[in-house]
C-alpha cells in the first residue's frame, strides 16, 4: 500500500482488509457474521489476521436495518477501493432490490471492485442488480429463488446449496450459511488450523460443505440425555481405530436402529457419512500442517491405507492428497493482505 492510501484509509498494516457494505434494510445478523468470524481469526501467536470495517454506500449516514433500528457505519464507500474483500450482507426480504433499483450511491459502491466480492443471503440480489453475477454461478436464500431467476436470468442460480465459491465472487444462502462461507474463506486464506480455531472462538461448527443442501428433511433433535452427541465425541477421539455402528451406539445405550435414526435426525447424515467426513477433515489438517507421509496420515485418520485415503479425498474434495497438500500447505503469511483466489 502506498503512503497516500495508508493515510487516507484507516486500514491496519499487515492484515487482510475486509469491507462490509451495509445497504438500506440490512439484516443485523448477516451484518454481524463477517465482523465476528473474521474478527476472531488469529494466527498461532494470537495476532488478528483480518481488519474488518463497516461502510455505507452513502457515506457515514445512518442505514435502516431490518431489525427496526439504524446502523451508522464508521466509513464511507471509499474504503472499498483499497479492501481485499468486500461483503454485502442480506437485505430485508430482498424485495427492495427485486422490485426496485439500487440507488445511485449503492450502484457506485458495488461497482468499485476489490479483489474478492462476497454476499450473505439476499445480499446476492444486490450483487446481481449491479451486474456482478452475470454469467456466474451463485446462490441465495431459497425463498427468493423464483423472483431472483425472473429478475436476473443471466445468473446461474443454484438455491439448493449453502454457498458457492467462484474464485473472486462468493455467495451464500440464508442466515447460518453466511457463517459457513466466512469460515470457508478463512480456511482458504490461512488453513484448517486457523479456521477450526476461529470456529471454536465463535462456538459454531467448523465445517459444512458448500454443496450441502439448504434443506434437512428431518427436524433437529435437541441435545439431551438421549442425544448421539457423546458417541460423536467418543468417535472423534478414536478416528484412527476401526469404528462400527454397534460400538458407537453402545456409547449412548441405544440399539443400532435407534442410534442410526437419531444420528441422522441430529446431523443430517448417516453415521458412516459423518465418520468419512470427519476422517477427511482430519486428513486435511494433517496434510496442511505436517510433513507426515500420505500412508501415515491415512493410518492416523482411520483410512488404513494411502490408496483408501486417496479415494475418499478425491470423492469429497476432487483432488488427491498430494495435490491438496501442494495447494494448501503453503499459506499466505500473516504479514500480507493478498487473498488466495
Amino acid at each position: 500500500m502506498c503512503k497516500n492510501r495508508a493515510m487516507t484509509h484507516p486500514w491496519l498494516p499487515g492484515r487482510h482488509r475486509v469491507a462490509v457494505l451495509a445497504l438500506d434494510g440490512v439484516v443485523p445478523f448477516d451484518l454481524g457474521v463477517p465482523v465476528q468470524v473474521f474478527g476472531s481469526a488469529r494466527d498461532e501467536d494470537g495476532r488478528r489476521l483480518y481488519h474488518v470495517l463497516v461502510c455505507g454506500a452513502d457515506g457515514v449516514k445512518p442505514v435502516k436495518s431490518a431489525g427496526g433500528f439504524d446502523v451508522t457505519p464508521a466509513h464511507g464507500p471509499e474504503i472499498i477501493a483499497t479492501a481485499d474483500t468486500v461483503i454485502v450482507p442480506g437485505i430485508e426480504g430482498g424485495s427492495r432490490i427485486v422490485t426496485d433499483s439500487l440507488t445511485d450511491a449503492e450502484t457506485a459502491a458495488l461497482t468499485i471492485r476489490p479483489a474478492r466480492v462476497m454476499s450473505i443471503c439476499t445480499g446476492a440480489i444486490a450483487l446481481a442488480a449491479a451486474g456482478i453475477l452475470d454469467g456466474r454461478p451463485a446462490t441465495t436464500h431459497w425463498y427468493y429463488a423464483d423472483e431472483f431467476r425472473a429478475r436476473f436470468p443471466n445468473v446461474k442460480l443454484d438455491p439448493d446449496v449453502l454457498f458457492i465459491d467462484d474464485g473472486d465472487v462468493l455467495t451464500s444462502a440464508g442466515v447460518a450459511a453466511g457463517i459457513d462461507l466466512c469460515l470457508h474463506v478463512v480456511r482458504s486464506d490461512f488453513g484448517s488450523a486457523v479456521a477450526n480455531d476461529t470456529a471454536r472462538r465463535c462456538v459454531v461448527p467448523a465445517w459444512r460443505d458448500g454443496g450441502q443442501s439448504q434443506f434437512i428433511k428431518h427436524p433437529v433433535t435437541p441435545i439431551s440425555g438421549t442425544s448421539t452427541g457423546p458417541a460423536r465425541e467418543w468417535a472423534l477421539r478414536r478416528l484412527a481405530e476401526p469404528l462400527d455402528l454397534s460400538t458407537m451406539a453402545s456409547q449412548v445405550n441405544m440399539s443400532v436402529r435407534t442410534f442410526t435414526r437419531r444420528f441422522r435426525d441430529e446431523t443430517g447424515q448417516s453415521p458412516h457419512q459423518w465418520l468419512a467426513r470427519q476422517r477427511v477433515e482430519r486428513a486435511r489438517l494433517l496434510l496442511e500442517t505436517t510433513d507426515l507421509t500420505v500412508d501415515e496420515i491415512a493410518r492416523r485418520c482411520g483410512f488404513g491405507t494411502g490408496v483408501s485415503m486417496r479415494t475418499h479425498l478425491h470423492a469429497h474434495l476432487g483432488v488427491s492428497p498430494t495435490v491438496y497438500r501442494r495447494t494448501f500447505s503453503a499459506r499466505t503469511p500473516a504479514g500480507t493482505s493478498t487473498p488466495r483466489t
